[in-house]
């Protein structure tokens, strides 16, 4: 059963690398994709129910006991994180034909996709930070290949401060894990968590903290480290910007998730105080930025910031209640992400342009397309009774508990900063009176555009209306993440 847990990095893998043998059939490699792809999120979704009723999956590759092999550990939080993953690549895999051109599609953009999701599961499964290391450089190098497909001058420039960003902070993360390496002799994670307690020279330790957490909070676009991420996730094609706006923050957000629960926990006046005020000033300059500019592509690019600060904001605060609105806040953002991108995509199309002055009277001609948008942003505002409310409320409730009454303000304040840039986009782009269409051939191809958001945008108001299901789910991984001790007798079977 344990083997189970490496089928969610195995499976995409297999996929790219068979369909870059037909990359050139483009009916072929469609339906091939989309069919792995549903494949693939059935097996997930088989491996999460047996991982919910009967614990975590850890497999010891190559039957090296931990902590001397590379160890794969499928416990609820990593399982969640890849079946949400796998819902928004199905989604994504069936916009794909509408958005790319044919240059796009047949220049390997499936096998990238596959090795992105790869690399995204194989960074949540992973239980060594040498392993979470290497899956973030998959990832990073199916996303190049991504971000410059194509053959704009503002795609190279693009590609070119996000490739440099993430070196960068690369060589910083590899580096930091040799310094922990000198401290405790290990990267299991388990193992890791076991000695820290052992280890005298606490200040080092949370030096080394510190640094990781830059690592990760440059990859999750935190305060002050966001300023690469606005324009790299727009220039490519709407799909990838889906792709890397659903995914790619969320895995240096979990990083930082699992790793200040499970490892550097001991000195948490420090570190969790200083998480607290970044989280306000990213939540902050975030929905600036999304105020600052008519550029409708960049408004939902900056709002992946103040999200970030929402997640953030419950792991400062680190109680139960926080945690569990963290990871609530966390699936939600990841569907409601890849739908805000999708339906972005297909504004653009419909109107030709992303210039929201330009815009108005689209609901006139695409009534469907005007009101899901409408339903993404209450979803995204945290609207009750949507997803965004639910770990919205979490996140209030754990602040107000703990009197971090700033945080509170500061998380309120920008709820409503979020709706009001959302809201603007509907009233200047859809209201307003009937215009003749400038692009009238493009209609009925926007409209199909439309209904793998639609897809997913159903399971995101699926996942507020109906948080009695789900929410006991989380809060049990809430728990389980504060009590370190169940993840290491789990690996190191003690």
């Amino acid at each position: 059963m344990s083997n189970l847990a490496v089928l969610p990095i195995i499976l995409p893998l297999l996929a790219g690398i068979l369909v870059a043998f037909i990359h050139k059939k483009k009916t072929m490699v469609r339906i091939t994709s989309q069919i792995i792809a549903v494949v693939n999120l059935i097996v997930i979704g088989w491996i999460f129910i047996q991982v919910r009723q009967n614990g975590s999956l850890v497999l010891e590759t190559g039957d090296w006991a931990a902590p001397y092999g590379i160890i794969i550990v499928g416990d609820l939080l990593a399982m969640t994180l890849v079946l949400t993953t796998n819902i928004v690549a199905v989604a994504s895999v069936f916009f794909a034909p509408k958005s790319l051109s044919e240059q796009q599609e047949t220049y390997y953009f499936y096998s990238f996709f596959f090795m992105l999701i790869a690399g995204v599961s194989g960074a949540f499964l992973t239980g060594d930070m040498f392993n979470l290391f290497v899956f973030f450089e998959v990832l990073l190098m199916a996303s190049y290949g991504l971000i410059v497909l194509g053959n704009g001058k503002a795609q190279l420039r693009e590609s070119l401060k996000y490739v440099l960003i993430n070196l960068f902070s690369s060589m910083l993360f590899v580096t930091t894990i040799a310094f922990l390496y000198s401290i405790v002799g290990t990267v299991n994670m388990a193992q890791i968590a076991e000695r820290v307690k052992e280890v005298e020279q606490q200040g080092i330790l949370t030096t080394i903290g510190i640094l990781f957490f830059f690592v990760f909070a440059t990859k999750a676009a935190v305060f002050p480290l966001y300023y690469w991420l606005p324009r790299p996730y727009i220039s490519p094609n709407p799909v990838v910007s889906a792709l890397f706006g659903a995914l790619l923050t969320k895995v240096g957000i979990y990083s930082i998730l699992r790793t200040f629960t499970l490892i550097f926990n001991q000195e948490v006046e420090m570190t969790h105080t200083l998480f607290i005020y970044l989280a306000a000033f990213t939540m902050l300059f975030g929905v600036i930025g999304a105020l600052s500019t008519n550029n409708i592509k960049l408004v939902i690019a900056y709002n992946i910031i103040p999200a970030v600060g929402f997640m953030l904001m419950g792991i400062g605060i680190f109680t139960e209640v926080s945690i569990s609105g963290t990871i609530y806040y966390l699936v939600h953002d990841m569907i409601i992400k890849g739908v805000l991108f999708l339906l972005i995509g297909a504004i653009v199309y419909a109107a030709g342009t992303s210039d929201l002055r330009k815009m108005g009277g689209l609901i006139h001609h695409y009534p469907v397309l005007g009101w899901l948008f409408f339903l993404a942003t209450l979803v995204l505002a945290g609207i009750p009774p949507f997803s965004g409310f639910i770990g919205k409320l979490q996140l209030l409730r754990g602040g107000l508990a703990e009197e971090e009454i700033m945080i509170v303000i500061v998380a309120l304040i920008s709820s409503l900063l979020i709706l009001f840039s959302m809201i603007r986009i509907f009233i200047r782009g859809f209201w307003g009176e009937e215009r003749e269409l400038e692009h009238p051939e493009r209609k009925s191809k926007a409209a199909r555009m439309v209904w793998p958001a639609a897809g997913l945008l159903a399971l995101s108001i699926l996942l507020g209306v109906g948080a009695e299901w789900f929410y006991p789910s989380i809060e049990s991984i809430a728990e389980y993440l504060m009590d370190p001790e169940i993840y290491i007798d789990s690996v190191l079977k003690e």
